[in-house]
């Protein structure tokens, strides 16, 4: 078992939802940051995907955190 299978569906929901379909070297850096906080596993995000995170809207700062907040691994 990959240590990112845990965390396919979290990663295919942020895809679905919201359009960010991270590669596997993106998916690492989330899954580091996420023991930080969601909010330097919304930065990662934004990073894999070379998003300006400081200057991106709200709305989709918060749409990546909940997605990423709803779909964490049990």
């Amino acid at each position: 078992m990959n240590a990112l299978d845990a965390y396919e569906p979290m990663f295919s929901a942020l895809c679905r939802e919201v359009g960010f379909c991270l590669h596997e070297k993106g998916q690492k850096r989330v899954i580091e940051a996420l023991p930080k906080d969601l909010d330097a596993a919304v930065r990662a995000v934004f990073a894999a995907e070379g998003v300006d995170e400081p200057n991106a809207p709200g709305d989709l700062k918060r749409a990546v955190r909940d997605c990423l907040k709803a779909n964490l691994p049990a």
